[in-house]
């Protein structure tokens, strides 16, 4: 039996948190980088979960796995946010994130070949 809820996955777990984590350290930025790198970073961390609960609510394989890549491209652009924050002093360190960012991409390439291996076999 697979999951009921978006809230069920693993993945979808780490990504909200990494998410709040995210919302909670840009607050320390100052007023100046608000609309620049913090914003997108917030954008990045809000459309990792934001995309697998898309996906989960799709029933064609197509669409899950579009948004199962979405969010891999989030969390891709969220590391390059992390990596600049850090060089330009913004955050001291990026290490955990950078872990459960890496989590995230791992589980998200798995969810994606899952639904595109389960959708291969429905095909006639």
């Amino acid at each position: 039996m697979g999951s009921r809820s978006f809230m069920d996955l693993k993945v979808w777990q780490l990504a909200h948190r990494v998410h709040l984590e995210i919302y909670r350290g840009t607050e320390r930025f100052p007023a100046r980088d608000f609309y620049g790198l913090a914003s997108q970073m917030r954008r990045a961390a809000w459309s990792i979960p934001a995309n697998i609960v898309e996906g989960f609510g799709r029933r064609a394989t197509r669409d899950k796995a579009h948004f199962y890549i979405m969010a891999a491209g989030s969390t891709e652009e969220l590391k390059y946010g992390l990596l600049s924050a850090r060089d330009l002093g913004k955050l001291p360190s990026i290490d955990a994130l950078w872990r459960d960012c890496e989590s995230i991409a791992k589980m998200l390439r798995s969810l994606i070949d899952i639904v595109l291996d389960e959708g291969s076999k429905a095909a006639p």
